[in-house]
């Protein structure tokens, strides 16, 4: 068997441990799932009247404004799923980084990446499920995306590229880190990204250094995308350039990150 056969089998074991973990703790994927899902509530019911009000065609501070506010701010929530999901993933490498079950598979004949591949595969998977969910809630409140058939096709996507250029820069931040605790706390600025980007507002709203950082930042251009796809709107093809190239650069960055991290600890 081939080197690259034999690390095909390791990472897919790998994988299948960490679903198996995802399985048997079930608390932690209900918190990153159930984390964007309160976050999508919290923003349409409770800011959503006033926020969508202020829209271009959002109506006034009522249910128009706040239908209005959940067809702008779904997209963004989206992606903060896929931010929360990765922050389990640098808590998952970090424990087992710190509990000494890495220094057990290296005394093992496996594949040394499969370890890294199957954390970042576990957390794909488990990025998808988080959006899907957080989708069908927002399909509940009364989202209707108007998306065809190549539209979901180009978003899932992009969706996956995004999941995995934030798992794989979780990887590298849960690799640096000197405890559990640490892990949890160094992807948090994933989570708010989004906040300082077109997620919640248009960026035309801001004054002009915050507005400069909102366009310029990599959450920006994917949340416009995603937001067009959804829409079944023309895709602005700058922004769909810019969002998968911030999606490739950053899964390059944090893949070469964390290899060498890895390595280091050998």
């Amino acid at each position: 068997m081939s080197s690259i056969s034999l690390a095909l089998k390791d990472s897919r074991t790998m994988l299948r441990r960490n679903l198996l973990r995802m399985r048997r703790y079930p608390s932690m994927t209900v918190l990153l799932v159930g984390m964007p899902i309160l976050f999508l509530l919290l923003f349409v019911y409770v800011f959503g009247g006033t926020l969508g009000a202020g829209l271009p065609g959002g109506g006034g501070i009522d249910a128009d404004g706040r239908a209005a506010y959940l067809d702008y701010v779904t997209p963004a929530i989206v992606v903060m799923a896929a931010a929360a999901a990765a922050q389990g993933t640098a808590i998952s490498v970090a424990m087992d980084m710190t509990e000494g079950i890495v220094a057990r598979f290296r005394t093992m004949a496996i594949s040394p990446g499969s370890v890294l591949a199957g954390h970042v595969l576990g957390s794909v998977v488990q990025s998808l499920l988080a959006m899907g969910a957080l989708l069908l809630v927002a399909v509940g409140l009364g989202y209707r995306p108007a998306a065809n058939a190549v539209g979901w096709l180009a978003l899932v996507g992009l969706l996956t590229l995004t999941a995995l250029a934030l798992t794989w820069l979780s990887v590298a931040l849960g690799l640096v880190s000197d405890s559990v605790e640490t892990a949890s706390n160094l992807p948090m600025f994933l989570i708010f990204l989004p906040f300082l980007g077109s997620g919640f507002v248009p960026t035309e709203s801001m004054p002009g250094p915050l507005a400069w950082f909102a366009e310029h930042q990599p959450f920006t251009p994917i949340i416009e995308t995603l937001r067009t796809l959804l829409a079944g709107s023309p895709v602005d093809g700058g922004t769909a350039a810019a969002a998968v190239a911030w999606g490739v650069g950053i899964t390059v960055v944090g893949y070469l990150w964390a290899r060498r991290l890895y390595r280091r600890e050998r």
